[in-house]
């Protein structure tokens, strides 16, 4: 099964009128604040960055970039189970994406030891890097407020996004992905204002084979 399709049969696991209520208040919010219109686009400079990694390095932009096509993507954080399936899919295609020459980094606002958490719980072997105050994320574009309904959905449910993410405002990355090649520039771009939907793992793979193939010429 895809990942879409995966990821469609969580949400309908999870679907009461509650979550439904708070599901669609949340894609108003991103529709109006046209978020996904914001983000980085194919042919935009990749934002810089130096962040430090689950196991406690620093890990720059400019190093990975020195590696060859990087492969780029946000997602909320270890509680979130559509980011658990996604980061899983991608762990999946790893060698894939490495044989096509890829490199693969994923940025999440956790702090406190959460990425080191995810990282080993999901047996992950791609780095995850602490998106610190979403700083990263905002350069990006893609970050926005929770809504009401979905901020106290999440606090019933024992997610604190103040505590987990050390910044009170509340804010979360939407669940993107860009392939950058090694100039820095934005090749492509899967952004969806929707978190039940992301990039699927096989077009990145495309992707980044399709660059490959024209590098070679």
């Amino acid at each position: 099964m895809s990942l879409n399709g995966v990821l469609q049969a969580l949400r309908r696991s999870r679907d009461t009128a509650e979550v439904r209520a708070a599901y669609d208040e949340f894609l108003k919010r991103l529709d109006a604040g046209q978020v996904a219109a914001q983000a980085c686009k194919e042919g935009d400079p990749m934002p810089g960055f130096l962040l430090p990694s689950a196991d406690g390095r620093l890990v720059g932009s400019d190093e990975l970039l020195a590696e060859g096509p990087l492969v780029v993507t946000f997602f909320r954080g270890g509680w979130c189970p559509y980011c658990a399936a996604t980061l899983d899919a991608l762990e999946a295609v790893l060698p894939e994406l490495s044989r096509a020459g890829g490199t693969l980094v994923a940025l999440t606002p956790e702090t406190g030891g959460r990425a080191l958490a995810t990282k080993r719980d999901q047996a992950l072997h791609y780095e995850v890097l602490v998106d610190v105050d979403l700083a990263v994320a905002m350069a990006f574009g893609i970050v926005f407020r929770t809504p009401p309904l979905y901020t106290e959905l999440l606090r019933r449910r024992g997610v604190d996004l103040a505590e987990r993410s050390g910044n009170p405002a509340w804010l979360l990355p939407v669940p993107a992905t860009f392939l950058v090649g090694r100039d820095g520039v934005v090749l492509r771009a899967w952004v969806n204002r929707d978190f039940t939907q992301r990039a699927e793992p096989s077009d990145i793979v495309v992707a980044l084979r399709s660059l490959q193939i024209l590098n070679a010429f």
